[in-house]
């Protein structure tokens, strides 16, 4: 007898339908799983054998054929346990076929029959909500299923449980998903930011218009902490935008205790040991890598310098596309990657070049080698390259010190007005809601630039050897500080200002080329 389940198959953070197909004939007890299935799949039968047998059914001594369609599709993970199982209870006549048409099944079986958590159920989901099935999930995966309002959802903790509620004819919902928890407050606020002006501002810029910002300074400047303070300033993410993030880290399985996060911003900081698959994703099965799971956050990479080289020439993609494309012999997998890149390295060996309280003890020569660790192409790639010199620890001993500055809320609230006007500028563009990522050529042709500005940053280019790139990302931060002044174009204050944070930084880490509107020679 023939039996078919439907279930589904998880690519990138995309579901794809896959029909659990089950034949048990006649012939020696065999089992026998095709359809692409990976080891964790083979291992099913063992895994559903002992649940139907310790759930109190019956299993015949057949030849077992299980194959999972499409074949050409590879099958990962666990979660055709439930699936299999069912089609052999409708196969072996212990179930009715009926009585699971209509549904989308998926999750991991105990060998006592109970149901374990899966990853990948909200891509399932909002699949499934679009086909008008019933999904059929873990009660753990329950309130992650749930995110989708329009899906008919059902939990049960055991097998048992299940082809009860199937032979009454009756499958309750699951149980609703408790309010999100709103958003904790940022464990660092701008206000607790002793000086650093030229620095809160570059993340104002930053987190306006999606630009990546490289701090450069001595150990103990402040560069982790003002890193710590991008979620604080960042506009609260959309429904669409927070189902993004849950989706992308249902996939990876890093969702936290009870299926449902709370819909902030994703605030990724990587060791320097992480391997290139850690960070852009990648292995033999891919999953997401750190800059995914950054996505619509920031990713912060703290001692750039001592990551691989080849390790941080890998983000060029992701931060020029705002995807990562894994592609493997059967076939490629995307995953989403637009984040805010935010990195912080020392401006020499020692770390104390252009530190007034402290003597750098390395050669120039050393100094060259070490910035070489970042390459041209991907320096060119990060909008900000600003200088943070070190309080003096004598003023942090003042009262005056001691007086809190402006609070990451008020600096939030210019950061939404500045991304409202980007989102309502760009809305004939599909994919781009910030400057960062609209095409500069557009930017260029579309956005008013006052003739002033236009030689000036003209002059610049030739002056400080700017790229083509590197010419429509000044263009871009300046858009972005126009934003935030309210302005409808571009005047040569703005590109002052961006040119500021895009000049060749000294032997000293501090910014060299532009001042108040002029260029030097």
């Amino acid at each position: 007898m023939l039996a078919a389940i439907r279930s589904a198959a998880v690519l990138g953070i995309e579901a794809l339908p896959v029909t659990v197909e089950v034949d048990v004939a006649r012939g020696l007890p065999q089992w026998t799983i095709v359809g692409l299935a990976a080891g964790a799949v083979k291992e099913s039968r063992e895994r559903v054998s002992a649940a139907l047998t310790n759930s109190g059914f019956v299993l015949p001594p057949r030849r077992v054929t299980v194959n999972l369609a499409p074949a050409d599709l590879r099958k990962e993970g666990t979660s055709y346990d439930i699936a299999i199982a069912l089609g052999l209870l409708v196969a072996t006549g212990q179930l009715d076929g009926p009585a699971a048409a209509g549904l989308c099944v998926m999750g991991e079986l105990g060998l006592d029959g109970s149901v374990r958590s899966v990853r990948g159920v909200l891509p399932v989901a909002r699949t499934t909500a679009g086909e008008g099935r019933r999904l059929v999930v873990p009660p753990g995966n329950a309130a992650e299923a749930r995110l989708v309002t329009t899906l008919r959802v059902s939990a049960p903790t055991s097998l048992r449980e299940l082809t009860d509620w199937l032979r009454a004819g009756r499958l309750p919902d699951a149980e609703p998903p408790l309010a999100p928890a709103p958003p904790a407050a940022a464990a660092a606020d701008l206000a607790d930011v002793l000086g650093q002006g030229v620095a809160k501002r570059a993340l104002e810029i930053a987190a306006a218009g999606d630009h990546g910002v490289l701090f450069v300074g001595p150990p103990g400047a402040g560069k982790t902490l003002l890193a710590q303070c991008v979620p604080g300033i960042l506009p609260p993410l959309s429904d669409a935008e927070a189902l993004e993030v849950i989706a992308v880290h249902s996939v990876a399985g890093v969702m936290p205790p009870g299926g449902v996060c709370a819909p902030a911003r994703p605030f990724r900081a990587p060791h320097h040991t992480v391997s290139t698959a850690g960070l852009v994703g990648g292995g033999s099965a891919p999953r997401p890598g750190e800059v995914s799971l950054a996505h619509l956050g920031v990713l912060f990479l703290d001692e750039l310098l001592e990551f691989p080289r080849a390790t941080l020439d890998a983000l060029r993609q992701p931060i020029e596309d705002g995807v990562v494309v894994l592609t493997r012999a059967a076939g490629s997998v995307r995953y989403p990657a637009r984040f805010t890149l935010v990195g912080a390295m020392n401006p020499c060996p020692c770390g104390r070049s252009g530190d007034p309280t402290a003597v750098c003890v390395c050669a120039p020569a050393d100094i060259r080698r070490y910035r070489a660790r970042l390459s041209g192409p991907l320096a060119d790639r990060i909008d900000l390259h600003v200088p943070v010199a070190a309080v003096p620890v004598r003023e942090l001993a003042l009262p005056a010190a001691r007086a809190r500055g402006e609070c990451s809320a008020a600096v939030r609230e210019r950061v939404t007005q500045a991304r409202a006007a980007q989102r309502a500028r760009y809305a004939a563009l599909p994919g781009i809601v910030a400057n960062g990522r609209v095409p500069g050529r557009w930017l260029a042709r579309e956005t008013p630039v006052a003739p002033a500005a236009r030689e000036l940053l003209a002059t610049a280019a030739e002056r400080l050897g700017l790229s083509a790139r590197g010419y429509h990302r000044v263009l871009r931060v300046a858009r972005t500080i126009a934003d935030l002044d309210g302005a409808t174009g571009i005047d040569a204050a703005c590109v002052a200002e961006a040119l500021r944070y895009r000049a060749p930084l000294a032997r000293d880490g501090s910014p060299a080329g532009v001042e108040n509107g002029h260029v030097d020679g």
